[in-house]
């Protein structure tokens, strides 16, 4: 028996609210996403795991797949999303597959044991809880019926599946459908119902990222690991109308000289958060004598070491950046630097710093021939 994991992870989640898609907004110490894989991927009876991204957000692909998991792009309808999935396990040994949705990160290990289990004697399992509020129809803000609860339950996943057997239905289903229990017993599979936790929420308005919060607080204990990285980086100035400072186009008598956009905001930052993780600088991961890197934006960079902390376990707590010139001025552009960092670091522009000083004339800098800057990022992980 190989057990694998599709982690559909590739919604947009509006009623979430917040800047991005509710599977990259972060709990505590970590994103959405990081807690849901880390709860699959620990679990001792899952050998593979697939994570279907949304097309749009594949350049967060790199770090899932150096932790060695599969990352394909979903589909419009999560039907096709999982069967996007589903296709990546084909030909790989796989006889039982775990379906689950990246907005349920509190998934216990008992909920996953006991899926994994009724799967023994069906060829579907899938966790649930039994209704036991009374159920009303209304219409214009008023109760306008009763239902009977008897019998209703509140599906949730993961939901477990023989793999051939849920491959097939799923290759032969059209249109969207609810879940994958839906798919399934359109193909004539029959779904045992196994106990679901209520702590198994799935993270759909607002007020759930609290809930969730509360529950992965308690699950972590009250052990808190944090990491405290310092970078510095100098370019010189050479031809040019502007320079790119923290991710901003600044206007200027010269520009920059570097084997990417020579941000040395950002590269500092960058080596700031390598540095916390002790995982060396941007040059071990990305070596200027690679072409690739030729002129790249390094919000790329950036955006690599927030990602690769996730995947760690670790979450931004805070940069400081220091950027070190005569000219240009930076104050005039500081908040749209701090803005453009949150924004790819994925954390609140509150938690970033952007600010500048002179050398008093004292250096290459107070000779005008470059910029300097000095940065530290804390990490944190609980």
């Amino acid at each position: 028996m190989t057990v694998a994991a599709v982690l559909v992870a590739a919604g947009r989640g509006q009623r979430a609210g917040g800047p991005r898609p509710k599977q990259w907004q972060v709990i505590g110490a970590r994103r959405v996403i990081d807690h849901t894989v880390r709860a699959l991927a620990a679990h001792p009876a899952i050998a593979r795991l697939v994570i279907v991204l949304h097309p749009d957000d594949m350049t967060e692909a790199a770090v899932f797949r150096a932790a060695g998991h599969t990352v394909v792009a979903g589909g419009a309808e999560r039907a096709y999303s999982v069967r996007a999935g589903l296709e990546a396990l084909d030909g790989t040994g796989t006889t039982r597959v775990l379906i689950h949705d990246v907005a349920r990160p509190c998934v216990a290990a008992r909920v996953i044991d006991d899926v994994i289990a009724a799967l023994d004697h069906n060829r579907g399992a899938a966790p649930a809880l039994a209704v036991t509020d009374a159920l009303w129809t209304g219409a214009a803000g008023r109760v306008s019926g009763t239902r009977d609860r008897a019998g209703l339950f509140r599906a949730q996943t993961p939901q477990g599946f023989d793999f051939a057997a849920i491959m097939a239905a799923h290759r032969t289903h059209h249109g969207p459908a609810a879940d994958d229990v839906e798919v399934a017993r359109a193909a004539g599979l029959d779904v045992a119902i196994v106990l679901g936790d209520a702590d198994n929420l799935k993270i759909t308005t607002p007020q759930d990222f609290a809930r969730a919060a509360r529950i992965l607080k308690d699950r972590q204990g009250d052990d808190v690991d944090i990491r405290l990285g310092n970078g510095f980086d100098v370019h010189a100035f050479g031809p040019g109308d502007h320079v790119t400072l923290c991710g901003v186009n600044v206007p200027h008598t010269h520009g920059l000289v570097g084997h990417s956009d020579a941000d040395v905001g950002m590269h500092t930052v960058t080596d700031a958060i390598y540095g916390a993780l002790a995982m060396g600088d941007i040059g071990q991961h990305f070596p200027p004598s690679d072409p690739q890197w030729k002129g790249a934006e390094s919000r790329i960079f950036l955006r690599h070491a927030v990602d690769l902390a996730a995947q760690m376990g670790f979450a931004i707590g805070n940069v400081d950046c220091t950027l070190i010139c005569e000219y240009p001025k930076v104050g005039p552009h500081s908040q749209d630097m701090r803005a453009r960092m949150a924004d790819i670091m994925g954390i609140d522009a509150a938690r970033v710093s952007v600010k500048a000083t002179t050398s008093e004339k004292l250096g290459f800098t107070g000779r005008g021939e470059g910029i300097a800057c000095i940065a530290t990022a804390t990490l944190v992980k609980p």
